[in-house]
């Protein structure tokens, strides 16, 4: 007999292929979680002078020697002459990358030689090129490395959203990577069509972790690779996907076939972290906006969203973020943290990422991974210093890779004290229903358009770091849902949770969603309104007895991705499954505020 209070993170990977009729009792206590012991921690601020809440510190992992990269580690860089470009989509037009601007990002030591970065090559690596470098790297070689070529999904225009799985287990198979101990690495590439540096530099990292100067951290972990997530875009040169959605903004509700491969992916494999390689604009708003370009070379963020366990938050900090900044410091290019600007010209404020549980960096955290985003100079300058863009995404990602493999037991260890933590915490306790930006003064440098010169600004800045936590509520045992909610119930199995049938009619304790306020508006995100419209909705609650039909569906929350339940199933939030017409009336959800007595078939 099975209880949803018992699940595991190997009894959420299977793919059952049976029925099994199951009486659920009260909740099993998983008191203390002292049974996982975590690494020691202490404190210290993030460099650059950036303090993080909850910041830590750690004495150096034992591990392998550092990984040498070709081109890492040589001091300065020579500047080499680089052609202006046009700017293409700068809004003031008619503005070109002037020479003393384009002598600050000189390229690299190392060339990179993937198909869409030959000489002479005026476009990036098409799709039919991408499949071909990993089939060839899936073929057999002598290294005692494994490669699988996974097509993860096909996407809205029938091109295959390819993935390059390497490990040295016994074999590729889901058995063999369980039995080799090794945690498996996720790299995500061009979610948004129009930013294929971090595309190019995954098959560069593909091809230095089967036969390269990388292939040494596969002997202790497992590294999948998805360099192309947007297979349409890229073709189009366009950020969204063919149905004109940002795929980065569905990683919750999986309304596009390219979300659902990658939570495929999640689910299958159980990346124990989770990196996403973007490029952001360099000219267009902040030319137009604040009279400068873009002056980093990378911008990064950890997770930032509520509810996010503090341990996975903190891994994401000290153990990625610190090291990756030291990374690209040594290979003389700048960072700073994410940050975006809205498309309303008179909005003089800068925004770090969004705080919703919508985007793959926020989403994987929710389910226990630790998550980066890697940020590079790139979109709207065609391809200049595109060798210096890949470098940037491959020095950050390769900084990720040696950091995992450098810290498995203690990634594991965190991983199981926080699937663990989050079980127990069913039936007590509270979460945070949304969490909002908090706003600061802080100095950001841009570069003069002519002069290259940098040029420093005070700006009103919404930090993600430090975040107003918003309204309470109290953590349910589980959530009901109606016979009917299929499409809800669809998507919740495919972001890993465990949902249960109703097998016969009973009762449960509920709390009920009752509508006090209504309105339909714009959906929201960082850059200000977009074009789809959410149904939000204020809501009071009422505890009643409710009966249970047969056919209708349980999803526990003592399971360990509990906290991506209740960013789906809490009706009044932007990003609620009722937000976004999956859950159609409030009657179809409920609270259920005991451990019911019910009879279950789980099924698939």
């Amino acid at each position: 007999m099975m209880k949803p209070d018992a699940v595991s993170p190997s009894t959420q990977r299977a793919v059952p292929g049976w029925t099994s009729l199951t009486v659920i009792a009260a909740a099993l206590a998983l008191s203390a979680c002292s049974s996982t012991p975590l690494p020691a921690w202490n404190s210290t601020p993030i460099a650059g002078g950036q303090p993080a809440p909850g910041t830590v510190t750690t004495k150096p992992a034992s591990g392998p020697s550092p990984v040498q990269i070709p081109g890492i580690g040589s001091p300065g860089v020579v500047a080499t002459p680089v052609e202006t470009v046009p700017l293409q989509g700068s809004p003031l037009g008619g503005w070109k990358e002037s020479d003393e601007v384009a002598a600050r990002f000189p390229d690299p030591e190392r060339s990179y030689a993937t198909p869409g970065l030959s000489a002479g090559r005026t476009t990036y690596t098409s799709n039919a090129e991408l499949g071909q470098w990993l089939r060839q790297l899936a073929t057999p070689g002598q290294s005692g490395t494994k490669a699988e070529l996974v097509t993860a999904g096909t996407s809205q225009e029938g091109q295959p959203i390819l993935a390059l799985l390497l490990t040295r287990a016994a074999s590729t198979s889901l058995h063999d990577l369980d039995q080799s101990q090794r945690p498996t690495v996720l790299l995500i590439g061009q979610q948004h069509g129009d930013e294929p540096a971090g595309s190019e530099a995954l098959l560069a990292l593909a091809q230095d972790l089967k036969q390269g100067p990388l292939a040494s951290v596969l002997d202790k972990i497992n590294v999948l690779l998805v360099p192309r997530a947007n297979p349409d875009g890229a073709a189009a040169g366009r950020r969204s996907t063919a149905n004109g959605l940002d795929m980065n903004r569905d990683h919750l509700l999986l309304q596009t076939p390219e979300a659902q491969a990658l939570a495929k992916l999640s689910r299958i494999y159980r990346p124990i972290a989770v990196f996403d390689a973007h490029e952001f604009t360099v000219a267009g708003r902040y030319l137009e906006k604040f009279k400068g370009v873009q002056r980093y070379d990378a911008l990064l963020q950890t997770p930032t969203t509520a509810n996010v366990h503090e341990f996975i938050a903190k891994a994401s900090t000290e153990w990625y973020l610190l090291p990756m900044q030291k990374a690209l410091t040594e290979q003389g290019q700048s960072t700073n943290w994410y940050y975006t600007t809205t498309r309303d010209p008179q909005d003089l404020s800068l925004s770090m990422g969004g705080v919703r549980p919508d985007t793959g960096r926020n989403v994987n955290a929710l389910k226990n991974a630790a998550t980066m985003l890697v940020e590079t100079r790139g979109v709207g300058i065609g391809r200049a210093h595109i060798q210096r863009r890949v470098h940037s995404q491959y020095v950050a990602l390769a900084s990720a890779l040696q950091t995992t493999a450098q810290r498995t037991k203690e990634l594991e260890q965190v991983r199981n004290y926080a699937n663990r933590d989050i079980a127990s915490q069913a039936c007590r306790g509270e979460f945070t229903l949304e969490s909002q930006q908090t706003t600061e003064k802080r100095r950001v440098v841009f570069l003069d358009p002519q002069t290259g010169e940098e040029m420093q600004q005070e700006v009103d800045w919404h930090s993600s770091v430090k975040l107003n936590p918003g309204p309470k509520r109290a953590r349910p045992c589980g959530y009901w849902l109606a016979g009917y909610a299929t499409d809800a119930v669809d998507k919740l199995r495919a972001l890993g949770l465990q949902v249960l049938r109703v097998a016969e009619p009973g009762n449960l304790l509920a709390d009920t969603y009752q509508e006090q306020e209504r309105s339909s508006s714009a959906k929201s995100d960082v850059l200000g309104p977009g074009q789809q419209s959410v149904e939000r909705v204020k809501v009071g609650l009422e505890r009643v007895a409710i009966d249970v039909p047969e056919g209708s569906y349980y999803v526990p929350l003592n399971q360990s991705l509990a906290n991506v339940a209740i960013a789906a199933l809490e009706p009044d939030t932007q990003s609620s499954f009722f937000a976004n017409h999956i859950i159609s009336s409030l009657n179809d959800v409920a609270r259920s505020m005991n451990n019911p007595s019910l009879v279950y078939e789980e099924t698939e």
